[in-house]
């Protein structure tokens, strides 16, 4: 048989058995992605910038740039919530891939915000003083150089800045921006990486304690790769066992409403152990990255080691994305299971109150500190995870949006305090602080007094939001312990106010440097919210209560 023949054969047959026919162009709705497609186009414009722009003139064009990024993406937001996508038009969007809905605006809106005010410390050019006539950063003058080598010191000679970090902060931003929208465990996957990697490498970047900060980014993309790679192990053992991605359909296998059973599903919908061992390691990848005990090892290192602009905004922005989340995967796709999980994640919620309100007591570095204070805000933030109701949502939301500002607020004060060395982190180094510089150490007082919970405060507003929900959803022995927590939490904060207000300051100490109005507008940022929050939060609280519904 000749080779025409065999090959008419082949294609009469294919044709003659193509059930599929012509493959449908994907449906994307770009209205109700802008704020995404928005951050995805500034970072990759970032990088072009990079390439092609003179060095003196891109700190000018990518802060410009950024800027103008996150304030149209929380426009879009904005624009989207107005539009009733939050509530009445919910809804899911790009062929089933993200969910457009109240908690999924209500999150983004407070990761853009987030990145905006952390954005004003990473641009932050007038706390060190000037090397060989140019102004410098908190980053690394080119990452690329070995710590300490003749390299690096002709690039610091020469007035290099690392520009990158704004593409970097971008791209995490949309993965951010992704992760508590995804409607399939793909999509949750591929943001999650999406924000991971760049703050891997922007945790590196640090222009003093090189090494200290290498080694902070080396732990982090470590474990950061194990968590990963227990919700990939997951992620595939949900899918062998609904036959789908989508969170709707896995959920409707799990508790016991799918349509049309296949012989093949009905052979994996009897096996138990699927569902809750892949369950139990997509939520165990969620955990470590909002810093649960036991999987937090990680926290206290990176906070310490990272650029302290970038520890303030993965401190916030990382936080209200993993738990947007675990929101989704828990409420949406696994309330199945919920006689499962709820009591894992009461013993998880616990563990992680009590272990990160006591080893913060032992830190003396502030770093260190308010690193182990995010592990136990992280188990306060639980319980109301926990409680399995609308309010339950609703006082998450708040939460995350009351503690994302405190966080990077702190975290820009923390900037300010300098010696020969760098920042002064060590708490000895703080003694006397309000002596020197009333004005910082009180802005950092409220700071604290927020996160201790005291009343006025959006701390308190927020706890109180989460321990009440917990208490009527079945939780309260949980909220007992969370006051106990914070109690032992508050001793910390308040020793470290009696140690700025009430201590001699040192002759030798450091000294305040005085930031330029971009620090100056984070902090102003942060105590404003913490205020308003304390003072009048009802008006959050009804607008996290609207966007408290999830669309399955």
């Amino acid at each position: 048989m000749s080779a025409t023949a065999v090959h008419s054969l082949w294609t009469t047959a294919a044709t003659a058995a193509d059930p599929i026919g012509k493959i449908d162009a994907p449906k994307i709705e770009y209205g109700q992605l802008s704020p995404t497609l928005v951050i995805i186009g500034a970072a990759i414009i970032g990088i072009l910038i990079e390439a092609f722009v003179p060095r003196r003139s891109r700190y000018y064009v990518q802060m410009f740039l950024s800027v103008v990024a996150l304030v149209a993406a929380f426009a879009a937001v904005v624009a989207l919530a107005a539009g009733g996508y939050g509530t009445t038009k919910a809804g899911i969007a790009a062929m089933g891939a993200i969910a457009v809905d109240g908690p999924a605006l209500f999150l983004q809106g407070t990761i853009l915000l987030a990145a905006l005010v952390g954005l004003f410390t990473f641009a932050e050019r007038r706390l060190d003083p000037q090397a060989h006539g140019n102004r410098v950063d908190s980053f690394a003058a080119q990452a690329a150089a070995v710590p300490g080598s003749e390299s690096e010191q002709k690039a610091v000679k020469a007035g290099f800045t690392t520009t990158e970090v704004f593409p970097l902060l971008l791209f995490a931003v949309a993965g951010m921006l992704i992760f508590p929208a995804a409607n399939d465990l793909l999509t949750l996957f591929v943001a999650l990486e999406v924000f991971s990697l760049p703050l891997y490498l922007l945790c590196a970047l640090a222009r003093r304690k090189r090494l200290m900060s290498q080694e902070a980014a080396v732990k982090y993309f470590l474990l950061g790769a194990f968590a990963s790679a227990f919700t990939l192990f997951g992620i595939a053992l949900l899918y062998g066992y609904a036959g789908s991605m989508s969170y709707g359909t896995i959920a409707s296998v799990v508790d016991g409403t799918v349509q049309n059973v296949t012989p093949a599903l009905a052979d994996t919908m009897g096996n138990d152990a699927l569902p809750l061992v892949g369950s139990a390691l997509i939520v165990m990848g969620l955990l470590f990255k909002v810093g649960a005990v036991p999987f937090h090892m990680w926290t206290p290192d990176v906070y310490q080691g990272a650029p302290t602009p970038v520890t303030g905004f993965m401190a916030a922005a990382t936080k209200v994305a993993a738990f947007g989340a675990l929101l989704r995967i828990l409420y949406v796709v696994l309330p199945g299971l919920r006689w499962d999980w709820r009591p894992v994640m009461w013993a998880v919620a616990i563990v992680t109150m009590l272990a990160g309100a006591i080893v913060a007591i032992t830190q003396t570095d502030i770093k260190r500190l308010l690193a182990y204070s995010s592990i136990a805000h992280a188990g306060f933030i639980l319980a109301g995870v926990i409680a399995t109701t609308p309010e339950g949502i609703s006082s998450v939301l708040f939460y995350l949006a009351a503690y994302s500002f405190v966080t990077i607020g702190a975290f820009a004060v923390v900037t300010l305090v300098r010696d020969a060395g760098g920042e002064a982190t060590h708490l000895s180094k703080w003694a006397g602080l309000g002596r020197r510089s009333p004005l910082v150490a009180a802005v950092f007082a409220v700071f604290l007094l927020a996160f201790a919970g005291i009343p006025l405060t959006s701390g308190f507003s927020g706890k109180f939001a989460v321990f009440k929900a917990a208490a009527e959803g079945g939780a309260a022995p949980l909220v007992v312990i969370g006051v106990i927590s914070s109690a032992i939490a508050a001793f910390f904060y308040i020793r470290v106010i009696v140690l700025m207000f009430f201590s001699e300051p040192r002759p030798e100490g450091p000294t305040v440097a005085v930031p330029s109005p971009l620090t100056m507008t984070a902090i102003g940022v942060g105590v404003a919210v913490t205020v308003v929050l304390g003072v009048a939060p009802q008006y959050f609280l009804d607008l996290a209560g609207q966007a408290g519904v999830f669309v399955r």
